[in-house]
């Protein structure tokens, strides 16, 4: 693939404004000697303006969501794009987000540009459990244990069981759930159908990959053994 191509697609800006670059000389190698669109491609060796490049395609990133952002790109208010560099907005393939976080919940939300890991994570065969913190309304009544473990639950207006879920309780309002699907704001409605209401939802783990320490609204690059834990 030509060198100007690859950095367009990267997010660099279109062709044009790629080739551009080329003859202001802002395009190196690891020693800064000036790049032409003509020279063989090495990612790893390619600098723009003296900086890495971004990750090659096969990007899995982990953002820790605040609440009031949107998994949008087209919402006229704050969106999670908003919270990476501009570039990966522009990325061929798209950095698409894994499944989505609602508004008003934060915490640990993934993005990939590789289809095939995508549909891989957020497909229903996957089953990959995803672990969230609530803070309820009113204090747990004692059997919602039972009932979400049950696998009898059925969500207002649909027609499928939910799948058996695990509810630990830290306090009367404040519990931790373990889904093993991904529904619509499955677990506000759960909650809902037990006659409580959730005021706070945090998710905390997706499969084998714990959100730990990173702070609200940054983000991070996934290595290939972060990705094979999210997927034990």
């Amino acid at each position: 693939m030509k060198l100007v191509r690859y950095l367009a697609n990267l997010g660099y800006g279109s062709r044009k404004q790629v080739a551009q670059l080329f003859r202001e000389g802002r395009i190196t190698d690891a020693h800064g000697e000036v790049m032409y669109a003509d020279d063989p491609l090495h990612h790893e060796t390619l600098r723009v303006d003296g900086e890495l490049l971004d990750p090659p395609p096969g990007l899995l990133l982990m953002l820790h969501k605040p609440v009031g952002y949107t998994c949008s790109t087209k919402d006229p208010g704050r969106i999670v794009y908003d919270l990476l560099p501009p570039r990966f907005r522009l990325r061929s393939p798209l950095l698409s987000s894994v499944g989505r976080l609602d508004r008003e919940t934060s915490g640990l939300l993934l993005f990939t540009d590789e289809g095939a890991l995508l549909h891989r994570i957020s497909s229903p065969k996957s089953k990959l459990a995803k672990v969230y913190e609530a803070t309820l309304a009113s204090d747990l009544r004692g059997d919602e244990a039972n009932t979400f473990s049950s696998g009898t639950l059925m969500l207002e207006s649909e027609q499928t069981l939910l799948l058996p879920a695990d509810l630990e309780v830290i306090d009367p309002r404040h519990v931790r759930l373990t889904l093993h699907e991904g529904r619509y704001h499955q677990a506000r409605r759960m909650f809902a159908a037990v006659g409580n209401h959730v005021e706070a939802l945090h998710r905390s783990q997706v499969g084998g990959l714990v959100l730990g320490e990173l702070a609200v609204g940054d983000w991070t690059i996934l290595s290939q053994e972060h990705q094979e834990a999210l997927l034990s």
